[in-house]
């Protein structure tokens, strides 16, 4: 939204001149002379103040025609961990095992307050909530390499058997005893230029990746659990680690065909109109109207629409390179503004 008032554009402004952290995310500011839009840390020249407008998110800004800061980053800064939660996160990877408390987090000059906060607002839980995650899907993979339950209690830090139990049970949905034949779907985490994105994978592959706020994301995760009769919690695999390192790759303009394994349940139809949305070049468009004639269903365009809606994999099965009736830009849940921020993307780089 843009704000139109007078009170707050002249705070905003006067932030924006003083780089102040505590304003990163609560303002975009868009600079008319060079149609980019930055936060307010930005360590670039400061405009004039007839200059700039403000908005209350980066998809506004986008769709207003601003593109992100190359100095400031906004849209993967303002949703990045602070270093200090990075040292935190860092703390649970290497130790997933154990149960790092305030103590040792003070230790280690962390203010366990900023972490927990950060955490409520970036995944809605505690970081102890998180920490007990990574516990239990550690748990959970020497389990199913055969390990005893009552060993791998108190190796996980836990004080009794009854406790890892209750823990496991609650995340997993079923006891340590009767947890082998159960299905695991680790979700994180990552940054990118059009804002945070979920990433979520199996033993088998990438299952989900979408932008934080994506329009029935929740019954997103309902479906996969449901189809792939499996729990969804926090953790990471190497599927995951790839995918951070090939979307990374992507958006700096260096990666057209990503080599990630997916896993991708949904009916035959579905299947075919995902695969042969796989096959489109990098920086080519094509309409519904062409892939439908493709899968060799001239007749089914609303239902290969509909398919394209239900992809999980945004990007890397591209949906945002098909176009509606004479190229018109439509039908992208993570946003028109997203979708042709991402074709003009790779035309850019697909020149170079």
């Amino acid at each position: 939204m843009l704000i139109t008032d007078n009170n707050k554009i002249e705070t905003y402004y006067q932030a924006l001149l003083d780089r102040k952290q505590s304003f990163v995310g609560i303002f975009f500011v868009g600079v008319k002379t060079t149609s980019i839009f930055c936060i307010a840390t930005c360590r670039a020249r400061k405009p004039k103040r007839k200059n700039v407008e403000f908005y209350t998110s980066f998809k506004t800004a986008l769709a207003n025609g601003y593109r992100p800061c190359k100095i400031c980053k906004p849209t993967e800064n303002t949703n990045q961990a602070p270093e200090i939660v990075e040292k935190a996160i860092q703390m649970v990877k290497e130790h997933p095992t154990d149960k790092i408390t305030d103590f040792q987090l003070r230790q280690k000059g962390i203010s366990p307050e900023v972490v927990r906060r950060w955490f409520k607002k970036n995944y809605g839980m505690t970081f102890q909530a998180y920490q007990r995650m990574y516990r239990i899907n550690n748990a959970f993979q020497e389990l199913k390499q055969g390990k005893n339950a009552t060993h791998t209690a108190f190796d996980s830090s836990y004080e009794s058997l009854s406790g890892f139990n209750y823990t496991f049970k609650k995340l997993i949905g079923e006891s340590p005893k009767h947890s082998k034949n159960k299905n695991i779907i680790l979700i994180n985490r990552l940054t990118t230029p059009l804002g945070p994105m979920f990433v979520c994978a199996t033993d088998n592959g990438i299952c989900l990746l979408e932008f934080v706020d994506r329009r029935m994301l929740e019954k997103e995760f309902k479906d996969l659990q449901k189809l792939l009769n499996a729990t969804i919690i926090l953790g990471e695999n190497l599927h995951i680690k790839q995918a951070k390192k090939e979307v990374k790759e992507y958006f700096e303009g260096t990666r057209k065909v990503f080599d990630l394994q997916l896993e991708t349940p949904g009916t035959e139809f579905q299947n075919s109109v995902w695969n042969y949305l796989k096959d489109i070049e990098y920086a080519k468009t094509v309409t519904y109207q062409q892939q439908a004639e493709k899968i060799g269903n001239p007749k089914a365009v609303r239902a290969v629409a509909s398919a394209n809606g239900c992809n999980r994999i945004a990007i890397v099965i591209p949906c945002h390179r098909v176009l509606g009736k004479d190229g018109k830009m439509t039908g992208y849940s993570g946003g028109i503004e997203r979708k042709k921020w991402l074709i003009e993307h790779e035309r850019k780089n697909s020149k170079s």
